[in-house]
């Protein structure tokens, strides 16, 4: 096989499976060392964990080890991929991938593990949100333009919650911006409160703040917990899920207990009194929630693409 054709044939997995994301991407260099150690053809049962939930090798040290050999110190993953549920099937997926590729003629795996380096460095170049004030503009606008942002990008990436992280942060930076820095933890998007032990993605004073798109019976029982351990609830959501917020908290008797906000009125009301419902009071308040923002983003995740670029 030649160079031209292995690469050529890579490109059409990679554009066929959508093995551009962090996940898959991690997937694809642990899957590429197991080759080199064991040769090919591989066995994909061989490559699961002792009790099968899991892709044997498939975490953040293996991953980071073979991203420094090729001059890449940024995480890509913080769990290496590990924690993705689709991963074992793109294990299984490119295993096979692999095993017809070895069947046709030998291949060179350094051209493969090339490949997989170039698509981590698209990964990292991939371009952020956009967002422009327009003095025209309403306020909820710029919020309700970073959700489609990022809802139409979730079509496109199929198991990636993008709406979700944005509006997390999007609300971790608000908060910071009126409370001051420090006042509470920020976490990954992917990190959940069960892993952490957290009462909600927030917890401020006596409150415990959870941020969703789709609010369900989970993030319900959540505030119950909340409110049987003497805390105060709050949700925090899209409009659509405000109401579904409603019905689900009316359902259970909390209607009357849990503060129920849509996110877009949140933010915005906030901005006018950091601004202090001045025009350049507004422009400087949303550029200082958009510099927290990234910031956040940088210290918490490792997908640059979920950076806002802010066009003044």
């Amino acid at each position: 096989m030649s160079t031209q054709n292995l690469k050529d044939d890579l490109a059409i997995f990679n554009k066929d499976w959508s093995f551009t994301r962090k996940g898959p991407l991690c997937v694809a260099l642990a899957v590429t060392q197991h080759a080199r150690q064991q040769g090919l053809p591989l066995d994909p049962d061989q490559l699961l964990t002792p009790r099968g939930g899991q892709v044997l090798g498939l975490g953040k040290r293996a991953v980071q080890k073979v991203l420094k050999r090729h001059g890449i110190e940024r995480v890509l993953a913080s769990e290496g991929g590990r924690t993705s549920r689709g991963s074992i099937d793109n294990m299984r997926l490119y295993v096979d991938f692999l095993n017809k590729q070895a069947g046709q003629r030998e291949i060179d795996l350094d051209i493969v593990e090339k490949f997989w380096i170039a698509r981590v460095h698209d990964f990292f170049a991939a371009k952020p949100f956009k967002l422009r004030l327009d003095t025209s503009r309403s306020l909820r606008t710029l919020v309700r333009d970073m959700t489609e942002q990022a809802e139409e990008r979730q079509k496109t990436a199929p198991g990636m919650q993008y709406a979700g992280a944005v509006l997390q942060h999007l609300i971790g930076a608000k908060l910071d911006c009126a409370l001051g820095v420090g006042n509470f933890t920020h976490n990954s998007f992917s990190t959940s409160d069960s892993q952490t032990g957290r009462a909600g993605d927030f917890f401020i004073g006596d409150v415990a703040i959870h941020v969703t798109t789709a609010p369900g019976e989970a993030v319900i029982g959540r505030c119950q917990d909340n409110i049987d351990a003497g805390h105060r609830a709050m949700i925090v959501t899209t409009s659509r899920g405000v109401a579904a917020a409603e019905v689900l908290a009316e359902n259970v008797g909390l209607g009357e207990r849990i503060d129920i906000f849509e996110v877009e009125q949140f933010v915005a009301l906030n901005l006018y009194e950091l601004g202090r419902f001045a025009a350049a009071g507004r422009r400087t308040a949303v550029e200082d929630v958009v510099t927290r923002y990234n910031e956040i983003i940088d210290s918490v995740e490792t997908d640059p693409s979920l950076k806002i670029d802010f066009n003044k």
